[in-house]
């Protein structure tokens, strides 16, 4: 036979769980959980200060400096301080073809390129081509 205290001692925490499962789902359905299909691109990361028009990295003997952001429409400069030539390059290696404004070519030491305007937002991977798996001259530029 089934303990009638036993039972009301389960309720009192089953039904505060069953209530907080039911606001759990209520919030995932208005959030648009549950719908796996992707509708467009994800847009590149916002929030804090507006990205300027012009991003400069510099190459040196320790890599490229840190990566950054840009405002669409904007540009970026490579400077080649460093000892020997690089060619920074769009990813992936070796196609280039994620963001062709950002295929600099050629940098010897002393040089420096900048790109076109950049116009679609996105997030972009720059490599050295001639050093591709080296990661002190690999970074990210966010354009938004």
């Amino acid at each position: 036979m089934e303990d009638p205290i036993e039972n009301e001692k389960a309720n009192r925490w089953l039904l505060p769980a069953v209530g907080v499962a039911l606001v759990l789902t209520a919030l995932a359905v208005a959030c648009g959980g549950g719908n796996d299909s992707p509708t467009a691109p994800t847009p590149p990361p916002s929030g804090g200060p507006a990205p300027g028009n012009t991003l400069t990295l510099t190459i040196t003997s320790n890599g490229l400096s840190a990566g950054g952001e840009v405002a669409v429409g904007g540009t970026v400069t490579i400077v080649n301080n460093g000892t020997s030539a690089h060619e920074m390059s769009s990813d992936p290696h070796p196609a280039h073809t994620d963001c062709p404004g950002l295929n600099f070519g050629s940098l010897q030491p002393g040089q420096q390129r900048t790109s076109q305007p950049l116009t679609s937002a996105r997030t972009c991977g720059v490599h050295d081509h001639i050093n591709p798996g080296t990661q002190s001259l690999t970074r990210s530029i966010v354009i938004r």
